[in-house]
């Protein structure tokens, strides 16, 4: 029966990454309503944008290991209540200490379900183009739904209130859960192959202190304290871990396919795209409001392109792949998200038609390697470890997001305060100093003269960081693209 329904699956797989991904940014344009309405702190607001992806990142592995021994659609079907509920939580929340619980619980069941989903897929397509066409799909739908994240939380917050964006997931699970249960196979599931609870809660606590430091390291107010603890324990569990995978008879994450350049080289690539993509986007949607003084949604609109044209280059680099291979893919895909960077640098002050031309070849290119980085991830590894091989590429994902946001976040505030140059005959302290943010809140205390002068001089230091950021992140690319081509030379 799946032969016959396999794009069906593909469209119910699809549908719960789509949440899946988008719960990750969507709070973007929802965190200064649902602030305001629970009365959170600064600390809790940072706690409920991060508890997400910390707790996703560090049940990953655990999950995968657990798919493969229990079988993925017995764990794709657990996990779906279990999101649903979580959002029901979310959404309802009284306080921001109970948004930060549902937030956790709601990366529990999101953890369960990603492995699953792209090990489904390969079960399910057996024919060797279909496979890589639908590993393009998801791969379109995984980095198309992480920009329309913003997109959504803005459409839905111009009608209902903050919680719209937990209570959207609801229907669709349960849309998805029936069909799923009746239409999807079973596949993988060996029960033989030992849970290793240790080496779970290892790489847990490893990653999840690693990403925490990481996080750390992009605040504007670094504290030492809780970054040397994080590193120390991040070191500390994930050495351990390692040491016992490389004497374990069942590992849950097999070093031994590193040794695979195309499934390392995929690796590499799932982590600099989302570098690339998380910095443009984060210097590019501030640029917009702070600068140019677009809405929220206004902003996530204009940044739509990156999304569209990676959705359209996903399903279109699968169907090339098996013709030109992944190496072709991976290699073109990071020179045209170099070009159109350097595209955006050249225009950004000018031809509005021009710069979302080159957004559109940003999120083609990147469309593309993101398509070829999971399809050789996938296809060279053995089926039976298809889920612990997925949550090695969802973990790459986690970790390229924190890095784009730890390494251009950084270059970008690093550059803003160094640029800006105040003159004497403006006062206002050190808070300018810190962000562009902090700039405009001083600038709403001072005289209209003052303010307007404080506002030129930040918004002109502001994209001088936006070119440092973009320049960066185009080096990045390109590099990858160099070595990417000497590592897989044949």
């Amino acid at each position: 029966m799946h032969a016959q329904n396999r794009w069906l699956i593909l469209v119910m797989i699809s549908s719960a990454l789509f949440l899946i991904i988008t719960d990750m940014t969507v709070l973007y344009t929802a965190l200064p309503r649902l602030t305001l309405a629970l009365d959170a702190t600064a600390s809790q607001k940072l706690w409920i944008v991060n508890a997400y992806p910390l707790v996703v990142a560090g049940l990953l592995p655990g999950a995968g290991m657990l798919s493969d021994r229990l079988g993925h659609k017995n764990m794709f079907i657990a996990g779906l209540p279990v999101f649903a509920l979580a959002s029901l939580c979310a959404a309802f929340s009284p306080s921001a200490q109970w948004l930060i619980a549902a937030r956790a619980f709601l990366a529990v069941g999101a953890a369960m379900m990603m492995p699953a989903t792209l090990s489904i897929v390969r079960h399910v397509f057996t024919d060797e183009r279909e496979r890589a066409l639908a590993i393009g799909i998801w791969a379109a739908v995984a980095s198309g739904a992480a920009a329309l994240g913003p997109v959504v939380g803005g459409a839905l917050l111009a009608s209902f209130w903050w919680g719209a964006v937990f209570l959207i997931n609801v229907p669709v699970v349960m849309l998805v859960l029936p069909l799923a249960c009746y239409l999807i196979p079973q596949c993988g599931g060996d029960h033989k192959r030992p849970y290793d609870v240790l080496g779970s809660i290892q790489i847990m606590l490893g990653l999840v202190a690693a990403i925490y430091a990481l996080k750390e390291l992009s605040k504007p107010s670094l504290s030492l304290r809780d970054f040397a603890l994080a590193v120390t324990l991040g070191i500390l569990f994930l050495t351990l871990f390692v040491r016992r995978q490389k004497h374990a008879l069942h590992p849950m994450i097999d070093f031994s396919l590193f040794r695979n350049r195309m499934f390392a080289s995929g690796v590499g690539v799932a982590i600099m795209s989302m570098i690339a993509l998380v910095g443009v986007e984060l210097v590019l949607s501030q640029r917009l409001q702070l600068v140019l003084g677009m809405s929220p949604l206004m902003a996530a609109l204009f940044i739509l392109p990156i999304p569209v044209a990676s959705a359209l280059a996903g399903p279109l680099a699968g169907m090339l792949m098996p013709r030109y291979g992944e190496r072709s893919m991976l290699i073109g895909g990071f020179i045209l998200t170099a070009l159109g960077i350097l595209g955006v640098v050249f225009w950004y002050q000018g031809n509005v038609v021009m710069q979302l031309i080159c957004l559109f070849i940003i999120g083609f290119g990147l469309g593309g390697a993101i398509t070829a980085a999971s399809t050789a991830i996938m296809l060279n590894a053995p089926e039976e470890k298809a889920g612990m091989v997925a949550s090695i590429e969802d973990v790459s994902w986690e970790l390229g997001g924190v890095l784009g946001i730890t390494l251009l976040g950084g270059l970008m505030t690093a550059v803003y305060s160094h640029s800006l140059a105040l003159p004497d005959s403006l006062q206002v302290g050190d808070l300018a100093y810190d962000s562009i943010d902090e700039a405009l809140r001083v600038a709403g205390n001072m005289s209209a003269d003052s303010a307007a002068e404080l506002i030129q001089l930040a918004r002109s230091a502001f994209d001088r960081a936006f070119i440092a950021v973009l320049v960066a992140a185009t080096l990045l690319v390109s590099l990858g693209a160099g070595v990417l081509k000497f590592a897989l030379r044949q």
